[in-house]
Formats: structure tokens, sequence, C-alpha cells
């Protein structure tokens, strides 16, 4: 399984979450199989965004692309980092 863990600040939430649930559609088109919004305990618009992927190669291309960099102009987001992630292990306790 492939990955995508996403760490950015974003000028207000709420604007933020319309953006991102508008782009739902688009984002299955590109590859992305499911999806989870974190925020950090300190501070409401510092955002991560996990999901899973169907290709590392399709992650990338969806993220790189100069529509999702307008996506995220309008969306309020500062500064994105993006690390690309494969599986290595995963349990239950």
């Amino acid at each position: 399984m492939q990955h995508v863990l996403i760490i950015h600040e974003v000028e207000n939430y709420e604007a933020w979450k319309k953006v991102f649930d508008a782009a739902a559609t688009i984002r299955k088109e590109a590859g992305e199989l499911s999806y989870q919004v974190l925020k950090f305990d300190s501070d409401a618009n510092k955002i991560v965004h996990f999901s899973k992927w169907t290709s590392i190669a399709n992650a990338k291309a969806f993220f790189e692309s100069d529509r999702l960099v307008e996506i995220r102009k309008q969306a309020g987001v500062k500064a994105p980092e993006f690390m690309y992630l494969q599986l290595l292990e995963e349990g239950v306790l």
C-alpha cells in the first residue's frame, strides 16, 4: 500500500475543508483510496492529511500538478510538506 502524508498550515480550517471536500472527486479519480484529516493539538489550523493511494506515481502526479497548486492557493494552504511512503508493516494490538 502506498501512502502520502501532508503537513501544512492553513489560513482558516473551515475554508480549507470546503475546498478539500469539493476536490473529493478529482482526488478519487487521481487514485486516492482513503484519507484521514488530523489537526495539531495545539493549533487548529495546522493540518495533517494522511491518505492511501493506488501508487506513489499517481499521488505525485496529482499533488505536483498545476491544478493542485492553484487549488492549494484557493484553500489558503501555506508551505505544504509532502512525504510519499510505502507500507512496511501493519498490525492491531
